[in-house]
């Protein structure tokens, strides 16, 4: 992929999201174009009954868009989850990169945010050691074999984001 890619991925509940808002903060102070994915193992909506959009789609529509001068917003129906590629390819080549949420079973670059009272154990140097893992976000001191980021230090993740995969 000529977009760099990396994954952020954790257990439930772990800090994600907030992680992934700040540092993506941090990268557009930085002057960085920054997409973002999430990926959702559930079934998710984000079109609502009593909208044209959710009526054009309800109708029978396969693609709606919906769209005003500030953004648009795209639902596609498919019959599996297209390959990440593609949707990199398709909806990011304007970007200077991408963070996911989640994904953590692909080949990505991956940080795993560890937060030690959530779990004592890590996903990618656990039960399964993800030659992808890059780095972990933990709050606490960790002896492993890639470098440990302050959870609590975004500058600092942001700089190794920035150092790793945009310079």
């Amino acid at each position: 992929m000529p977009v760099k890619v990396v994954a952020f991925v954790a257990k439930s509940n772990t800090g994600k999201t907030t992680l992934l808002e700040q540092v993506i903060r941090e990268l557009k102070n930085r002057g960085y174009k920054v997409g973002a994915i999430k990926h959702d193992a559930h079934r998710f909506d984000i079109d609502h009954p009593g909208k044209d959009s959710h009526r054009l789609t309800v109708a029978g529509a396969d693609t709606m868009l919906i769209t005003s001068p500030e953004k648009l917003a795209l639902i596609k129906k498919h019959e599996a989850t297209p390959p990440l590629e593609e949707l990199v390819a398709t909806y990011f080549s304007d970007v200077d990169i991408v963070l996911t949420e989640g994904f953590k079973m692909s080949s990505l670059p991956k940080i795993e945010v560890h937060r030690q009272e959530r779990s004592p154990t890590l996903l990618c140097r656990g039960e399964h050691h993800d030659p992808m893992l890059v780095a972990v976000a933990s709050d606490e001191a960790l002896n492993l074999d890639v470098p440990i980021l302050d959870l609590n230090d975004i500058y600092g993740v942001a700089d190794f984001v920035e150092a790793t995969f945009l310079k």
